[in-house]
Protein backbone atom coordinates (compact mmCIF):
# COMPACT_ATOMS: atom_id res chain seq x y z
CA UNK A 1 0.00 0.00 0.00
CA UNK A 2 1.67 3.19 -1.21
CA UNK A 3 0.47 5.53 1.56
CA UNK A 4 1.70 3.20 4.30
CA UNK A 5 5.10 2.85 2.59
CA UNK A 6 5.31 6.64 2.30
CA UNK A 7 4.27 7.05 5.95
CA UNK A 8 6.89 4.59 7.21
CA UNK A 9 9.63 6.22 5.13
CA UNK A 10 8.63 9.66 6.42
CA UNK A 11 8.80 8.53 10.07
CA UNK A 12 12.59 8.24 9.72
CA UNK A 13 13.05 10.95 7.11
CA UNK A 14 15.63 13.70 7.71
CA UNK A 15 12.63 16.07 7.52
CA UNK A 16 10.00 14.59 9.85
CA UNK A 17 7.72 17.47 8.94
CA UNK A 18 7.25 15.62 5.65
CA UNK A 19 5.34 13.01 7.64
CA UNK A 20 2.49 15.52 7.80
CA UNK A 21 2.02 15.13 4.03
CA UNK A 22 0.55 11.67 4.73
CA UNK A 23 -2.32 13.20 6.71
CA UNK A 24 -5.56 14.81 5.58
CA UNK A 25 -6.02 18.57 5.99
CA UNK A 26 -8.00 17.89 9.18
CA UNK A 27 -7.21 14.81 11.24
CA UNK A 28 -8.27 13.15 14.47
CA UNK A 29 -5.66 11.30 16.52
CA UNK A 30 -6.77 9.17 19.43
CA UNK A 31 -4.29 7.78 21.96
CA UNK A 32 -6.10 5.28 24.21
CA UNK A 33 -3.03 4.78 26.44
CA UNK A 34 -2.33 8.51 26.86
CA UNK A 35 -1.72 9.63 30.42
CA UNK A 36 -3.93 12.58 31.37
CA UNK A 37 -1.81 15.63 32.06
CA UNK A 38 0.97 14.52 29.71
CA UNK A 39 -0.82 13.95 26.42
CA UNK A 40 -4.45 14.34 25.36
CA UNK A 41 -6.37 11.15 24.66
CA UNK A 42 -7.91 12.80 21.57
CA UNK A 43 -6.49 15.48 19.35
CA UNK A 44 -8.34 17.19 16.51
CA UNK A 45 -5.77 19.06 14.48
CA UNK A 46 -4.60 20.10 11.04
CA UNK A 47 -1.87 18.83 8.77
CA UNK A 48 0.14 22.03 9.28
CA UNK A 49 -0.10 21.80 13.07
CA UNK A 50 1.18 18.24 12.81
CA UNK A 51 4.01 19.40 10.57
CA UNK A 52 5.06 21.92 13.24
CA UNK A 53 4.86 19.29 16.00
CA UNK A 54 6.82 16.70 14.05
CA UNK A 55 9.57 19.15 13.18
CA UNK A 56 9.77 20.42 16.78
CA UNK A 57 10.51 16.88 17.93
CA UNK A 58 13.76 16.90 15.98
CA UNK A 59 15.24 19.34 18.50
CA UNK A 60 15.11 16.56 21.07
CA UNK A 61 15.41 13.27 19.18
CA UNK A 62 16.09 11.65 15.84
CA UNK A 63 14.31 8.54 14.62
CA UNK A 64 16.95 6.50 12.82
CA UNK A 65 15.20 3.41 11.49
CA UNK A 66 12.25 1.07 11.83
CA UNK A 67 12.09 -2.59 12.69
CA UNK A 68 9.44 -5.27 13.18
CA UNK A 69 7.13 -3.64 10.64
CA UNK A 70 3.86 -5.42 10.00
CA UNK A 71 1.00 -4.04 7.89
CA UNK A 72 -2.51 -5.46 8.09
CA UNK A 73 -5.01 -4.35 5.47
CA UNK A 74 -8.62 -4.65 6.61
CA UNK A 75 -11.52 -5.91 4.54
CA UNK A 76 -13.22 -2.51 4.30
CA UNK A 77 -10.28 -1.07 2.32
CA UNK A 78 -10.21 2.18 4.29
CA UNK A 79 -8.62 0.80 7.45
CA UNK A 80 -5.02 -0.28 7.86
CA UNK A 81 -3.25 -1.46 11.00
CA UNK A 82 0.48 -0.75 11.11
CA UNK A 83 2.78 -2.17 13.78
CA UNK A 84 6.37 -1.01 14.03
CA UNK A 85 9.28 -0.25 16.32
CA UNK A 86 10.97 3.08 15.82
CA UNK A 87 14.62 3.22 16.82
CA UNK A 88 16.05 6.56 17.73
CA UNK A 89 18.68 8.67 19.38
CA UNK A 90 18.29 11.41 21.99
CA UNK A 91 20.37 14.45 21.01
CA UNK A 92 21.23 15.66 24.52
CA UNK A 93 22.47 12.33 25.88
CA UNK A 94 23.29 10.25 22.81
CA UNK A 95 21.11 7.55 24.35
CA UNK A 96 19.42 5.14 21.98
CA UNK A 97 15.79 4.14 22.43
CA UNK A 98 13.11 1.94 20.89
CA UNK A 99 9.43 2.85 20.87
CA UNK A 100 6.80 0.32 19.80
CA UNK A 101 3.68 1.46 18.01
CA UNK A 102 0.47 -0.02 16.71
CA UNK A 103 -1.64 2.38 14.69
CA UNK A 104 -5.11 1.88 13.33
CA UNK A 105 -5.36 4.26 10.38
CA UNK A 106 -8.55 5.32 8.65
CA UNK A 107 -7.84 6.54 5.14
CA UNK A 108 -9.84 8.99 3.06
CA UNK A 109 -8.87 10.10 -0.43
CA UNK A 110 -5.44 8.49 -0.09
CA UNK A 111 -4.56 10.30 3.18
CA UNK A 112 -4.73 9.48 6.88
CA UNK A 113 -7.89 11.06 8.31
CA UNK A 114 -8.03 9.34 11.69
CA UNK A 115 -5.68 7.24 13.79
CA UNK A 116 -5.78 5.33 17.01
CA UNK A 117 -2.19 5.22 18.23
CA UNK A 118 -1.21 2.57 20.75
CA UNK A 119 2.18 3.14 22.35
CA UNK A 120 3.81 2.36 25.68
CA UNK A 121 3.63 5.58 27.75
CA UNK A 122 6.39 4.35 30.08
CA UNK A 123 8.85 3.77 27.24
CA UNK A 124 7.95 7.16 25.75
CA UNK A 125 8.42 8.99 29.06
CA UNK A 126 11.71 7.18 29.66
CA UNK A 127 13.05 8.08 26.22
CA UNK A 128 12.08 11.73 26.61
CA UNK A 129 13.34 12.02 30.19
CA UNK A 130 9.79 12.60 31.47
CA UNK A 131 9.42 9.75 33.97
CA UNK A 132 8.95 12.15 36.93
CA UNK A 133 6.09 13.88 35.07
CA UNK A 134 4.55 10.49 34.24
CA UNK A 135 4.69 9.38 37.88
CA UNK A 136 3.21 12.70 39.02
CA UNK A 137 0.42 12.48 36.42
CA UNK A 138 -0.42 8.99 37.69
CA UNK A 139 -0.77 10.36 41.22
CA UNK A 140 2.48 9.07 42.64
CA UNK A 141 5.64 10.80 43.65
CA UNK A 142 8.95 10.29 41.88
CA UNK A 143 11.54 8.44 43.92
Amino acid sequence: MELVDRFLAAVVSPDPGALADCYAERVVIEMPFAVPGLMPARLETTREELRTRFRAGTAVRRYTDLSNVRVHECADGSTVIVEYDVNGLMHATGERFVLRFAMVMTLEDGLIAHTRDYADPIAGARALGRLPELVAALGGRPS
